[in-house]
């Protein structure tokens, strides 16, 4: 199971910026792990997302419970991986 989920839906409305979110529920764990996390995702966002993202789309990387210990070259490639299965 990936260390997170990707939703992207197209806004529609002929702006061509990409808008990004990021989500980390308390079922996996306190303020610190959440914020870890996100800083993870984040980083993962600014370094893939400019090249590989959908223009004119909203991305919510949702964070797993498995993203915490999970390798951060791992992360990379299944959000690179992700991103390819939706621009098909």
């Amino acid at each position: 199971m990936p260390g997170f989920v990707l939703l992207v839906r197209d806004r529609q409305d002929g702006d061509p910026a990409m808008r990004v979110g990021f989500t980390v529920t308390k079922k996996i764990g306190n303020a610190v792990v959440r914020n870890r996390m996100k800083r993870r995702l984040r980083a993962l966002s600014r370094e893939l997302l400019p090249s590989a993202g959908v223009a004119g789309a909203d991305h919510v990387l949702i964070g797993r419970n498995g993203g915490i210990e999970r390798d951060f070259a791992l992360l990379r490639t299944e959000l690179a991986k992700a991103l390819k299965k939706v621009v098909r």
